[in-house]
């Protein structure tokens, strides 16, 4: 009777074989979904953060006939407001009845015309609650002297007041101001749709409208209500300016004086403006006074007490460095 013989394998045979045996399949697991983008923090949580945004840009002014090299800056806060008095309220607690929340623009430009040099400052207050302007004020000077302007807008009228260097034109006055009418300079507050958008994709309004004190000092036009059309493009534009390259929504906004005015605003949040361009009329205009930026930096900052020798440094975030060395 023969005997079953065993078979014994070489433990380097064994594992061969067994390598080669068909491994089990484990079920595929499914690919993992991409993260959905971040929501856009609220209005209140950004912005009442206790710190101001500041924005810089590279910037040319046209001016006595030739581009001028300029550089901006655009501070954005928000503040309390007294909606009597229109000024800042050193304590809202005081007379909550009459504080409004505000969202601030400061607009400096500065730029130089030959020997000497032009520093301008517009400042915007809207309300936060529907971006509406409660007030405008700007200020130009320059070697020949110094101007200030304030724009106050009241239920059913506005009060422009002018103080001027020059003779007669100092001037103070009550105008209307028509239902659904635009403030050029509180464009750049209203574009950048901060609690939504101004307008969809591809459509257009025609509103009356104000011309921006820029342009108007610059050009020497008075403060009057004209009309202008103000148009969102259908497709938003991929942009790169020294700041970064950015997808933005672009607006086109055309006043009868005959200037044609582009703003470029960042598509996400916080949804800068990262440039912007106006174009001169064909004619009438030999003083110049429009202008076109691009921004080269930007930070939350809160700038007040930035103020010590060495905080001049900080000013590399927003591209710039100190306007005096």
């Amino acid at each position: 009777m023969l005997r079953p013989i065993a078979l014994l394998l070489p433990a380097s045979l064994a594992a061969a074989v067994a390598l080669a045996a068909p491994a089990a399949r484990s079920p595929r697991a499914p690919a993992p979904k991409p993260a959905a983008p971040a929501a856009a923090p609220s209005f209140s949580a950004w912005w009442h953060d206790g710190k101001a945004e500041l924005n810089g840009y590279r910037v040319t002014v046209q001016r006595y006939g030739a581009p001028r090299t300029a550089r901006a800056v655009a501070i954005y806060v928000t503040e309390p407001f007294s909606g009597s008095r229109h000024v800042k309220l050193d304590d809202p607690a005081k007379t909550p009845a009459d504080a409004v929340d505000v969202l601030k623009l400061n607009l400096t430009r500065d730029f130089q015309t030959g020997v000497y040099d032009y520093h301008t400052m517009l400042s915007v207050f809207s309300q936060t609650r529907d971006f509406s302007p409660l007030k405008v004020a700007f200020t130009s000077s320059e070697w020949c002297g110094q101007v200030y302007e304030e724009l106050h807008f009241w239920s059913g009228f506005t009060q422009h007041k002018l103080f001027s260097y020059f003779e007669g034109e100092s001037s103070e006055r009550k105008g209307p101001y028509p239902a659904s009418g635009v403030a050029e300079d509180n464009l750049w507050i209203t574009l950048r749709g901060l609690n939504g958008a101004y307008l969809a994709p591809g459509t257009k309004r025609t509103v009356p409208y104000l011309a921006g004190a820029f342009w108007r000092r610059l050009a020497h036009r008075d403060a009057d209500w004209t009309k202008a059309s103000i148009e969102r493009l259908a497709r938003p534009e991929r942009v790169t300016v020294p700041a970064g390259t950015f997808v933005a929504e672009v607006y086109e906004v055309r006043p009868s004086d005959g200037r044609v005015g582009r703003f470029w605003i960042e598509q996400a949040h916080p949804r800068r403006i990262v440039r912007w361009q106006w174009t001169a009329p064909g004619a009438g205009a030999p003083m110049g006074g429009t202008d076109a930026g691009e921004l080269t930096g930007t930070t939350r900052l809160d700038y007040w007490r930035t103020h010590a020798p060495g905080d001049e440094k900080l000013l590399e975030s927003i591209g710039l460095g100190p306007a005096v060395k």
